[in-house]
């Protein structure tokens, strides 16, 4: 019998996420110079920050490329940025070979096709509300939150309220 994606969740130690789409709502808005800008979610990124700081591994792999992206990550405390890669398996390879991750120790957040080959290797994939179908068909979880709006927030919660950590990250912080 096949696990529930709550079972799933106890085994995490890394979340592994795409940016448009999943970190944003996929709009991109293009300045007069031709600058293309994003828009994040905060709870997305208090979470990963969250995650971070409990000592989960946290990646970031993106066939786009954006500075502002990576600024805005490395500032949450996020080490392995890989944006602009043509090939997610190759570097999912890399990144848990480099730092002897279990494939079923990872939570996969992707929402579109180039995600696909990537998630069907991690012990989690998972993805947003408006995920694309193929990406939803493979998922153990599906956010009931659109893209940019919460998806990865509500995921990182999730698994941490599982491990019992979530609160004691706030506890920790002596709010």
């Amino acid at each position: 019998m096949a696990k529930s994606y709550k079972e799933l969740m106890n085994d995490i130690t890394t979340f592994i996420f795409d940016v448009d789409g999943v970190l944003t709502d996929g709009s991109v808005f293009i300045s007069n110079e031709g600058d293309m800008l994003r828009t994040m979610n905060i709870k997305d990124g208090y979470a990963m920050k969250a995650a971070v700081e409990s000592g989960y591994n946290v990646c970031i792999i993106s066939g786009g490329y954006n500075e502002g992206v990576r600024v805005r990550l490395h500032n949450l405390g996020i080490k392995d940025i890989h944006l602009g890669v043509p090939n997610k398996v190759k570097t999912f390879d890399e990144y848990t070979a480099l730092y002897n991750i279990n494939h079923e120790q990872v939570l996969y957040m992707g929402d579109d096709i180039p995600d696909y080959h990537v998630m069907k290797l991690v012990g989690l994939a998972s993805c947003p509300q408006d995920a694309s179908p193929e990406i939803k068909t493979i998922s153990n979880y599906i956010s009931h939150k659109n893209g940019g709006k919460g998806a990865v927030r509500d995921v990182i919660e999730q698994v941490m309220k599982v491990q019992g950590k979530w609160m004691e990250y706030f506890d920790g912080k002596n709010n």
